[in-house]
């Protein structure tokens, strides 16, 4: 296991043995000591899942040109029209050397 990886566990087994000591322990509730920290974090992790317009990535749209559109429209037309074909990564090419049977193993 990654060292990173023990600290950020033993901090999350603290922090909730933090809350939950912080709810049923001492019989008076300090409440304000656990809303404020839950705010923080609910608010941290609304601004990261919908971040402000002006730190959200812009990803501009890029209309495809006439031939790539062409291309792309005849391989979808090659696909999926008849026969199905394997497709191997590479091809065995004999070599230069001779093929003695002699050599050859009677059993693999």
């Amino acid at each position: 296991m990654k060292k990173q990886a023990i600290v950020f566990w033993a901090l999350i087994a603290l922090a909730a043995f933090g809350i939950v000591d912080g709810l049923f322990g001492g019989g008076s509730t300090n409440w304000t000591g656990i809303l404020i920290p839950a705010l923080i974090v609910g608010i941290v992790f609304l601004l990261y899942k919908y971040p402000p317009r002006k730190y959200r990535r812009q990803n501009p749209k890029v209309k495809p040109s006439a031939p790539t559109m062409s291309k792309l429209a005849a391989e979808r037309r090659s696909t999926s029209s008849g026969q199905k074909r394997k497709a191997y990564p590479f091809q065995v090419i004999d070599g230069q050397k001779g093929k003695n049977d002699d050599d050859m193993p009677r059993y693999h």
